[in-house]
């Protein structure tokens, strides 16, 4: 596991290229760099390694299995192989760097972590390793996303975190990360913001890309077990990014690997607010203390952003995957939600695999790059189920797909 922590981006300030960094108000540039020292401390200490890899294994129930998706492999004429991330204890990736921030908050001393969440599977998962490591949790959420992913938040209280919503603007991801911030501000000493995703000030993009690039380095091991070759194509979905970064990490290198990531088109690209596309249709700008791609409005300001999606719905995205888009590593593309929920039926249907509508999005585009005619395997991060979707799914979709509202 060592090698997880070995990388040579970013730079010492933070910079993947150029987008990265810490853009952060003076009394928290301290704290950062002492959440910075403590990370660098605790990825060189064996005792911490041992302990995150036991909970990997025997808590969250690592490694996560690759499976053949055979039946959708021969409908659609190529390989198509699931890493199954949706099988992790509470249900997504999100379990991999909530754990690593949980402890690092344990070791300095912390007393409480807060976050953002935005379809509750990060929000879940910070709750259930505050629960295992004995800290307080606050999970901020937007109104919108409160009534849509209703199981995670009852899932979320259960545990014993505090869900607070948010109740400003759209009321989803972007707002819920706006009020995490202000409450972080309040009290930067007790508290850890424990950052959803590859986002944020540093050593969050860091940070957070590490713990979850164990995916990627699982999966280069057991694709070569069960194919004795590396995938052709990786896909995983964008908002933040970070399972997409978490697979990617361990393939980089590998020209003969082409990898793709899939932002949200929504309902429209061609509307403002109607998707939210950020490395497809945005600029650099600087918001939430990090650089990076973001859609903004006409005063420079983070644009309104939709997807069906809620954990996709953010106006912009980690730093290291700016700077992939813009060295030409990775191909980003777009899936809209009429798409993404094709997928999601299908996935269950033909596999009896119900994903999560984030993952859907990834499955949708493995799809599309088979009608185009691409050629060997496609590895798809699934990086969560859709236990959390059905309700929605079925009330807002259900009539198409033969199914009647849910009562």
């Amino acid at each position: 596991m060592k090698n997880t922590f070995e990388h040579a981006l970013p730079n010492s300030d933070g910079y993947f290229g150029e987008y990265g960094g810490s853009f952060i108000p003076p009394e928290l540039e301290v704290i950062m760099k002492e959440i910075n020292q403590a990370y660098i401390e605790c990825s060189q200490d064996p005792a911490f390694i041992a302990e995150l890899a036991h909970l990997y294994k025997h808590f969250v129930g690592r490694p996560s299995p690759i499976f053949h998706a055979e039946n959708l492999s021969r409908k659609h004429g190529v390989d198509i192989y699931l890493k199954r991330e949706d099988l992790n204890h509470t249900g997504a990736h999100k379990i991999n760097h909530c754990l690593g921030e949980a402890l690092l908050a344990k070791k300095m001393g912390k007393k409480k972590l807060i976050a953002e969440t935005g379809a509750g599977q990060h929000g879940v998962a910070l709750a259930t390793a505050a629960a295992l490591v004995g800290l307080e949790c606050d999970i901020y959420m937007g109104e919108v996303d409160i009534a849509k992913e209703h199981p995670n938040v009852v899932r979320m209280r259960i545990l014993g975190a505090n869900v607070i919503p948010a109740t400003h603007g759209r009321k989803t991801l972007k707002e819920a990360v706006d009020a995490a911030f202000e409450a972080y501000l309040k009290d930067p000493i007790t508290q850890l913001y424990a950052i959803g995703s590859v986002v944020g000030p540093h050593p969050f993009p860091k940070m957070v890309r590490d713990f979850q690039s164990i995916i990627g380095n699982e999966a280069r091991v057991q694709f070569q077990e069960m194919t004795g070759r590396l995938p052709d194509n990786l896909v995983a979905c964008v908002g933040g990014g970070s399972n997409a970064v978490g697979l990617f990490t361990a393939f980089l290198g590998d020209e003969s690997v082409a990898i793709h990531g899939v932002e949200p088109a929504g309902r429209s690209l061609t509307e403002v607010g109607e998707h939210a596309a950020t490395l497809t249709l945005g600029e650099p700008g600087i918001m939430h203390g990090f650089k990076s791609y973001m859609l903004k409005d006409g005063d420079g300001e983070p644009q309104e952003v939709y997807s069906v999606a809620s954990g996709l719905d953010y106006p912009s995205v980690g730093p290291q995957h700016a700077y992939l888009k813009d060295s030409g590593r990775v191909n980003y593309g777009t899936v809209n939600d009429d798409e993404a929920i094709d997928a999601f039926f299908e996935l269950s249907r033909e596999e009896g695999i119900i994903p999560a509508i984030e993952s859907s999005h990834a499955v949708a585009y493995a799809l599309k790059l088979a009608a185009s005619g691409v050629k060997g395997s496609i590895l798809i991060n699934l990086s969560g189920r859709g236990d959390k979707d059905i309700d929605f799914v079925v009330e807002n979709y259900g009539h198409k797909y033969g199914i009647e509202t849910l009562v």
